[in-house]
């Protein structure tokens, strides 16, 4: 499982790498594919898109549920990832570089404090894989 340290994380597994001065490319973390999620469909905004901090801006559908894809950070969709829309096995193949998602103009930079740094994002995974960790075990003594 990878934590790169060149991007920020945020509690919903989803990592922001600063590409330019206003321009941050998204994606999602090695440690939400981890889990056993094999996305199978993905829904992602349009080109243009305004959103605010915390806003739904698409979605992932695995085999066994949907997950909400959250803004990390206000700003404008400037481009969207159209090789993942074609090709969903980019993102469970290479979530770090080929799978990212969307790039955002970002409207407020100062966002970017309330993101988690690599060693803080490690600490939460270890925390939830803790807390996975006793329910895969108790299921497989079943």
């Amino acid at each position: 499982m990878k934590i790169l340290e060149d991007r920020l994380y945020t509690e919903d597994h989803l990592w922001v790498k600063k590409e330019k001065k206003k321009i941050v490319k998204v994606g999602i973390t090695d440690f939400f594919l981890s889990r056993g999620i094999e996305i199978i469909n993905l829904d992602l905004p349009e080109d243009g898109e305004e959103y605010e901090k915390d806003d739904i801006f698409g979605s992932i559908e695995s085999v066994e549920e949907m997950y909400n894809l959250t803004m990390p950070i206000s700003g404008v969709i400037v481009s969207v990832n159209e090789k993942v829309l074609d090709n969903v096995d980019l993102i469970n193949e290479d979530p770090y570089e080929e799978g990212w998602l969307v790039k955002i103009e970002m409207t407020n930079p100062s966002e970017l404090d309330d993101l988690l740094p690599p060693e803080d994002y490690e600490l939460k995974i270890s925390e939830e894989y803790e807390e996975i960790l006793p329910e895969k075990i108790s299921e497989e003594e079943a």
